[in-house]
């Protein structure tokens, strides 16, 4: 892989270009090819390479990639002196985000751990730009994971898991499109608190609620002391009504406490008793 271009995006690119082998090159391809056909059938099990379905061949002749692209899935040849390959498999692989330490916006720590899932999408890429692909995308996951939950305060950390996870997805993709890798999904696990602030929290709930039931129970008292205020004044219009109240009365206490005997008074008759007095 010889030269350097750039793409319309400003990415840097690699071009291949020699068009072939060289003088050297092909000779010793076809020494290898004539040491293969003399040593027939037994050669033909050095040749015959197989790959699965999920699999795919990246195949280096005197260290040059055959075609730029991966063979497979099935059967393919390679020549034993000169051609070596290397597997790469396509299937989607998760691994878990140890827990890390993070300061948030606000200035409080958390230990955040999560899970990434990934593919291999361009299997040339894998193999010719990064040395390790997996291993770079899980430190690349530890970095994006603190760079991103390190601009969000608490209250979003707590809120906003989902929203946190597509920025994080977003962010490792763009970073590891060079690599070949696709980053398929990213989700927040856990965050654990320290536990002085759990209680403060937790105070902090408390309190809120006691207020709203507070609210809540005064709202109450004044819809009941309206709905006494208007039963009232109906009454006081219709002395019937108030008799038809007792008698009410006397029946629900009858039903609960059969042992209890009320007579109700009328105050009219304690008032003619006061104005003879």
């Amino acid at each position: 892989w010889r030269g350097r271009g750039h793409t319309q995006d400003g990415m840097p690119v690699r071009h291949d270009s020699s068009a072939g082998l060289g003088c050297c090159g092909w000779l010793l391809v076809l020494f290898s090819l004539l040491i293969t056909l003399l040593t027939f059938p037994v050669s033909i099990f050095m040749c015959i390479k197989i790959v699965q379905e999920y699999e795919r061949a990246v195949i280096f002749r005197l260290g040059r990639i055959i075609d730029k692209k991966a063979k497979g899935p099935g059967i393919f040849f390679v020549l034993p002196c000169t051609d070596s390959f290397v597997k790469v498999d396509l299937r989607t692989v998760s691994f878990n985000i140890p827990p890390q330490e993070i300061l948030t916006k606000d200035s409080v720590t958390v230990s955040v751990d999560g899970v990434v899932y990934f593919r291999v999408e361009c299997p040339v890429s894998s193999v010719a730009n990064v040395s390790n692909a997996d291993s770079s995308t899980r430190l690349l996951a530890q970095t994006t994971l603190r760079n991103v939950l390190g601009t969000k305060n608490l209250a979003e950390l707590l809120s906003d898991r989902e929203g946190i996870s597509h920025s994080m997805q977003a962010t490792l993709d763009d970073a590891t499109n060079h690599w070949g890798i696709k980053v398929e999904r990213v989700e927040i696990k856990d965050v654990k608190l320290p536990q002085q602030l759990q209680r403060a929290m937790a105070a902090e709930a408390e309190a809120s609620r006691e207020a709203r039931a507070k609210v809540i129970a005064a709202e109450g008292e004044m819809n009941a002391s309206r709905a006494l205020k208007e039963a009232s004044l109906i009454i006081s219009e219709s002395p019937a009504a108030l008799q038809l109240r007792y008698l009410q009365t006397l029946s629900h206490i009858a039903a609960e406490n059969n042992s209890t005997v009320i007579f109700p008074l009328p105050i009219e008759l304690l008032q003619q008793f006061l104005q003879r007095k």
